[in-house]
């Protein structure tokens, strides 16, 4: 059964040895009324601990391709993945099936496995006994550019 050719992912490791410290503000910015100035305080956030629960079993990839994009992963969006979590219906996870890897979400049915893309132009892929499919990760964030 053909993988999605467009949906290559490119992995990365998160970098925890890192110095680099980015300006980070707690409070947040308001997205409805406009907060007073001096409620702005700054410190600073390492993204590679923030957005990792379990940082041995954490990498970062890169997708390629557009059969998630209604799901708010987009071509060149950098995903956060955990190993450690286990699957679980409806999560979106990265898949290696038959020797290619794919991030689709899962859906258990009674008796059958779907790796489900979130773009109407693809097709689910429905796991068989004759697939070899390998579960790397649970995706647990999006980074995107703007």
């Amino acid at each position: 059964m053909p993988i999605n050719k467009d949906q290559k992912l490119r992995f990365f490791y998160p970098d925890f040895e890192s110095e680099l410290r980015i300006p980070f503000v707690k409070d947040g910015v308001s997205a409805g009324f406009p907060s007073p100035a001096a409620d702005f305080m700054e410190s600073n956030i390492d993204l590679n601990k923030e957005l990792s629960e379990n940082p041995l079993a954490t990498f970062y990839i890169k997708v390629k391709g557009n059969s998630m994009i209604d799901a708010g992963i987009d071509d060149k969006d950098v995903l956060v993945v955990d190993r450690s979590l286990e699957p679980q219906n409806n999560k979106i996870a990265i898949c290696f099936i038959d020797g290619e890897f794919t991030v689709k979400r899962i859906q258990k049915e009674k008796d059958c496995l779907y790796l489900m893309p979130e773009n109407p132009n693809y097709s689910p892929i429905k796991v068989t006994e004759e697939n070899e499919l390998i579960i790397w990760g649970i995706v647990t964030y999006v980074i995107k550019k703007m």
